[in-house]
C-alpha cells in the first residue's frame, strides 16, 4: 500500500484520487482558519507559487478537531483562505485526522511518520504544556497533535518527513526544494 492508493473528498464532496499527484512532490497539511498557526497559509501559498510549476502540490485538508478552530462550512473555509491568503492550492473537504472517523490517508501518513516531539524552545514548551492537559500520553502515539501538521511526500510516493506546527516554514521550504 502506498499514498497513491488513497483518495480524499474535495470541497465539493467529489472523490480525488491521490494518483492525480503521482510523480509530484506533495505536502499534505491539516489546516484551520482560527488557529495561531493560520498565518502559515501565507507561507504555504508562497512555497506553492515558487515550486508548483516544477511539480509541487499542497493538499490542504481543513480539520476542526483541535479546539474547534475550523468551525465553518467547506465553502466558508475556502472563501476565508482565498480572500485572506490568496491561496490557489487544492483545498479538500473538512475532515478528521485522528480517531475513529479519521481519513484513511491520515492513518497511513501517521503510520509512516510518527510523532517525534516538538524539539526545544518556547513554542515547544508551550505545545508540550498544552498537550499534557489534553492527553498525558501524547508523546507515545503517532496522532496529529495540532493544526498545521505537515507530511512531505516525494515523487515516488514515499512519506519522507513530518513537520509539527511549530517547525519554521523556512525549514519546510528547504526540504521541499531538495525534492524538486
Amino acid at each position: 500500500m502506498n499514498i497513491y492508493d488513497f483518495s480524499v473528498k474535495n470541497s465539493k464532496n467529489e472523490d480525488v484520487s491521490l494518483k492525480t499527484f503521482e510523480g509530484k512532490v506533495l505536502l499534505v497539511v491539516n489546516t484551520a482558519t482560527g488557529c495561531g498557526f493560520t498565518p502559515q497559509y501565507k507561507d504555504l501559498e508562497r512555497i506553492y507559487e515558487k515550486f508548483n510549476q516544477k511539480g509541487f502540490e499542497i493538499l490542504d485538508i481543513p480539520c476542526n478537531q483541535f479546539a474547534g478552530q475550523t468551525p465553518g462550512t467547506d465553502e466558508e473555509i475556502h472563501e476565508f483562505c482565498t480572500l485572506k491568503y490568496n491561496t490557489k492550492f487544492p483545498q479538500m473537504k473538512k475532515s478528521d485526522v485522528n480517531g475513529e472517523n479519521a481519513l484513511p490517508l491520515f492513518e497511513f501518513l501517521k503510520s509512516q511518520k510518527g510523532f517525534e516531539g516538538f524539539g526545544k524552545g518556547v513554542k515547544a514548551i508551550a505545545m508540550n504544556t498544552m498537550l499534557k492537559k489534553i492527553d498525558k500520553d501524547y508523546k507515545n502515539n503517532p496522532d496529529i497533535k495540532w493544526n498545521f501538521t505537515k507530511f512531505l511526500v516525494d515523487r515516488q510516493g514515499n512519506v519522507v518527513a513530518r513537520f509539527e506546527p511549530i517547525v519554521d516554514m523556512k525549514k519546510v521550504e528547504e526540504e521541499v526544494a531538495k525534492l524538486i
